[in-house]
């Protein structure tokens, strides 16, 4: 089944960190990156630029609107995702607590919904 794994992290926490702390925590991502893609369940993952760059879209009565930055005010920001192959909701959750930033934000595991294509 596949799985993604949305990465939620307190921005200003990476801002203030020292420098020799984020390298040590990028090193650990790395590894972690490497560590799922030689199992073979490793599928995607992206960092996402900060939360000020985002745009929301909306379209309310055929009209599009955007705003800056994200929909909501929240402590976490989505900083990026792994999408996963596991075998189970529980495989999955053993390899999100392993993402770094579990230690430090909020790891979101959620099940890929498959839709089959009329033929």
């Amino acid at each position: 089944m596949k799985y993604l794994c949305l990465i939620y992290d307190n921005e200003s926490t990476w801002a203030n960190m020292p420098q020799d702390q984020a390298e040590a925590m990028m090193g650990e991502y790395f590894a972690f990156t490497e560590s799922i893609r030689k199992s073979g369940q490793y599928l995607a993952g992206e960092a996402l630029q900060p939360v000020q760059t985002a745009t929301s879209v909306r379209v309310r009565n055929g009209k599009l609107s955007t705003t800056d930055g994200p929909f909501a005010e929240t402590k976490e920001q989505l900083g990026g995702f792994y999408m996963i192959e596991a075998k189970d909701l529980n495989d999955a959750i053993q390899v999100a607590s392993r993402i770094p930033s579990a230690r430090v934000g909020t790891v979101e595991v959620r099940p890929v919904q498959v839709f089959e294509q009329p033929t």
